[in-house]
């Protein structure tokens, strides 16, 4: 796309400069680091560069557009906003409120992380909890603000919002301006139209490409469609992702702008978060991760390329962090669930319970399992969980087991590729 063509789409660089000007505040925004990882380099082939926006104040992009739009909005005498959010633009909308000296109340689902529930409070907003999902909680928030003088600020569908997420795009380029490759999470696509804006304005022939959850996936088939397409539901560990919906303003843009729309697994995240902790030492959440699943995932080809995986946010609390670690390590054979059948006699639990110490690996706990189908008069499961040292070391668990005269199965992983 040419700069001519760009600047007539709703928003334009021009509003995104705008923007900037008003975000001139590192205690409202600061510019975040970017960094050259060689571990994820080398899984791709590619020179990564990581741009860190997780480290942003709230830990994710969201106070930038959210500030853009209620800056303007306090100027011309709105006092008070509503906002529906999974999280992160909650923490972004109470920031910018209370800088600006104006009111905040945010509804969030009632299964949003306590993290982001409490972070939400302390930067000063009030927080109704409503709603299963996104969209259900976005019903109400937009019902609530009709009775009240308070502007409504969209998470994504709002051209003050784009402009402001758009600066991150003008700050990548700058970050890297020889950028083959941005690679970008989408939700509702705020993010991306910003930031595609921008990019596509500074080097049009460098490729965005977007990234979405397998389980809030909605790109494609409104690209198809040629209109929104809204889930009924949505199932994702990357709640910041996961609205389920885009809106005609930002598919707009996306089908102008975006180049390629990927999509990632739950598996694939978890995968990406656990990768990103142990070679960037980076905390990122489901939605910052994505990015980094799609450089990983064999949708993608960026082999000798420069590219940019944006990692939009860090606010991973210590439940999910659990689940994903678990999941994660699940799928590495980190951690085991061997089920064994044993004839339920004395003494059996001590000689597999030796059998897998003699392998070196760490039997969590271990339970009897007497009342299933399938089992003879006499028979029962012994379900082992096993910490390993990875797939081989598993396998090697597992073979002994079943030399020592034990059938064995990793429940754990038996229904994605069968008893091992």
């Amino acid at each position: 796309m040419t700069q001519t063509e760009s600047d007539t789409l709703p928003v334009t660089y021009a509003d995104i400069e705008r923007a900037r000007e008003r975000l001139d505040d590192d205690t409202v925004v600061k510019k975040t680091p970017v960094e050259r990882s060689t571990s994820l380099g080398g899984f791709v082939d590619a020179e990564v560069h990581l741009k860190m926006e997780h480290l942003q104040w709230t830990g994710s992009f969201k106070t930038r557009g959210a500030y853009n739009k209620i800056s303007q909005d306090v100027a011309d005498g709105v006092e008070s906003f509503v906002a529906a959010s999974a999280g992160n633009h909650a923490q972004g909308v109470a920031l910018a409120a209370t800088k600006c000296g104006a009111e905040a109340t945010i509804f969030m689902p009632e299964n949003a992380p306590q993290a982001k529930i409490d972070a939400t409070r302390g930067y000063g907003a009030s927080v109704e909890l409503v709603g299963n999902d996104f969209q259900e909680t976005m019903s109400h928030a937009q019902a609530a603000v009709e009775e009240t003088d308070a502007a409504f600020v969209h998470a994504y569908d709002d051209l003050d919002i784009i402009a402001g997420q758009g600066t991150l795009g003008t700050e990548m380029y700058h970050d890297c301006p020889d950028v083959d490759t941005v690679v970008v999470p989408i939700g509702g696509g705020g993010l991306i139209s910003g930031v595609s804006t921008a990019i596509k304005h500074l080097s049009p022939e460098t490729r965005v490409v977007g990234v979405q959850a397998t389980g809030a996936e909605t790109v494609h088939e409104s690209l198809d469609k040629g209109i929104p397409v809204v889930l009924d539901e949505v199932d994702t560990i990357a709640d910041g992702i996961a609205t389920g919906g885009i809106s005609e303003t930002t598919l707009g843009i996306i089908e102008a702008n975006v180049d390629e729309v990927v999509t990632v697994s739950d598996t694939d995240i978890a995968q990406a978060i656990l990768l990103l902790m142990e070679r960037a030492k980076q905390v990122v959440e489901g939605a910052g991760a994505a990015s980094v699943a799609a450089v990983l995932s064999d949708g993608l080809d960026v082999s000798g390329e420069t590219v940019m995986p944006l990692l939009c946010g860090g606010n991973l609390d210590m439940t999910q962090m659990r689940e994903v670690l678990i999941h994660a390590l699940t799928e590495r054979q980190q951690l085991l669930q061997l089920r064994v059948r044993i004839n339920d006699q004395p003494g059996v639990m001590e000689e597999i319970s030796g059998v897998i110490a003699r392998q070196g690996a760490n039997i969590h706990d271990v339970r009897h399992e007497r009342s299933v189908e399938n089992l003879e008069i006499g028979e029962a499961y012994l379900v082992f969980n096993v910490e390993t040292s990875g797939a081989e070391h598993a396998q090697t668990i597992i073979t002994a087991i079943r030399d020592a005269g034990y059938p064995v199965d990793n429940v754990a992983r038996k229904a994605q590729n069968g008893a091992l």
